[in-house]
């Protein structure tokens, strides 16, 4: 059967082999840099789900993960700004080197408000790992400490990254075309 969705798909950004290479070399300086820590994963849901699996099979140090699910976009294409957690973490994270694991950074706003909820709730570290940054989008002051690539300001597709729930299971990133989504 072929695939229905990649009709919709403009170009594709990173292949299967270019993710795993991103993966990889993450996951490598994540090992060096939380060697003899107490590292825990948090995974922003839906959209970082692919990413964290991948991620966290890459990391040769001991680590625990939890995830915690917020909802800013609903299907729009754009933050609503209003974060609402929808699931929050099950660990207490006093003592703990915390890794936010997120899919894209984009305006910030939501990952700014995890940060600043995560932060009160004394981890000994926090830092911010995304697969994709969108630097031109941000309106909030965030960083990542670790980068995949940085991507373009398009309407970016798969690995975990979806359009209103969909295109989450394609192998691979891809420009999503404007007539699918109004743009």
């Amino acid at each position: 059967m072929e695939n229905q969705m990649l009709g919709d798909i403009q170009e594709v950004l990173f292949s299967e082999k270019q993710l795993a290479e991103i993966v990889e070399r993450i996951g490598n300086q994540i090992s060096e840099d939380y060697l003899g820590k107490n590292l825990l994963l948090v995974s922003v849901l839906k959209g970082s789900v692919v990413f964290m699996a991948d991620l966290m099979r890459a990391i040769k140090v001991p680590c625990e993960v939890d995830f915690m699910s917020v909802s800013s976009y609903g299907n729009g294409t754009k933050t609503s700004g209003i974060v609402k957690i929808t699931k929050d973490l099950d660990i207490n994270l006093e003592g703990y080197d915390l890794l936010v694991v997120e899919d894209i950074l984009d305006s910030g706003m939501t990952l700014h408000y995890i940060l600043e909820m995560m932060q009160a709730r004394n981890p000994r570290s926090i830092r911010l790992c995304t697969l994709f940054d969108k630097p031109e989008r941000r309106t909030v002051d965030v960083q990542a400490d670790y980068v995949g690539a940085e991507v373009p300001d398009a309407f970016i597709v798969g690995y975990g990254l979806d359009y209103a729930q969909k295109y989450r299971n394609l192998p691979f990133v891809g420009v999503l075309k404007p007539e699918v989504y109004g743009g």
